[in-house]
């Protein structure tokens, strides 16, 4: 896990200078957002720990890729980082993980970058049930890494993360996009599916609280 400290700020103003698609999905993917970000609250200070990578199970000996764990379900996510003594993360703090201080809005910048990360891929393979597995191994796309080193937070698979003051069944979001030609960036949110949704592009990372501050 990655320490992540610093002022967040709930509500930011970042402005597209660029859109993509035509209609109906002209407000979907920006190439490029305004430099910079405006901050339109007060900021709130955080310190916790996130996992580096998305959630993997442990590699078989002959294994040579790890890949992100999927079909697993809000509920089955947040039992597995609670294995761990961990949790899963909430939504304001993936987002800060993700954007850093600045509020970047994807995170390795103000311009979208389909080689940096595993997104805007095509040939999907049609509905979902026959989704092309297109999942990059944990090695792949180093580029795509946020100002506080975390990995992989856009693209490659959807992360679940809990929705705060929220109560079951309406606990659950969907952060980061998968690969995609889809929202990708940090400030984005599926708030569709509930709680026992689980899909071939679904996964996870964790998060847990920091240690004081000077303790060992």
């Amino acid at each position: 896990m990655v320490l992540v400290e610093g002022d967040y700020c709930p509500s930011a103003e970042q402005v597209c200078l660029k859109w993509l698609d035509p209609p109906p999905y002209q407000n979907l993917r920006c190439g490029e957002y305004a430099k910079p970000a405006k901050c339109k609250v007060a900021r709130v200070p955080r310190r916790f720990c996130v996992d580096r990578e998305e959630f993997a199970e442990p590699a078989s000996p002959d294994a040579t890729e790890v890949l992100p764990v999927v079909n697993k379900s809000w509920g089955e996510a947040k039992a597995l980082c609670e294995a761990r003594g961990a949790r899963l993360c909430k939504e304001a703090e993936w987002e800060f993980a993700c954007e850093g201080p600045e509020m970047s809005p994807y995170p390795y910048g103000w311009k979208r970058d389909s080689a940096a990360c595993n997104f805007d891929k095509t040939g999907l393979g049609g509905p979902m049930e026959k989704l092309k597995d297109l999942r990059a191994p944990q090695s792949a796309y180093p580029q795509c890494v946020s100002p506080f080193g975390v990995h992989n937070m856009v693209g490659n698979v959807d992360e679940w993360v809990e929705r705060e003051g929220m109560s079951a069944p309406n606990r659950s979001a969907l952060r980061g996009g998968w690969w995609l030609p889809g929202r990708n960036r940090c400030r984005a949110a599926t708030l569709a599916h509930g709680e026992d949704y689980s899909a071939k592009q679904v996964g996870f990372r964790c998060c847990k609280d920091a240690p004081a501050a000077g303790s060992r």
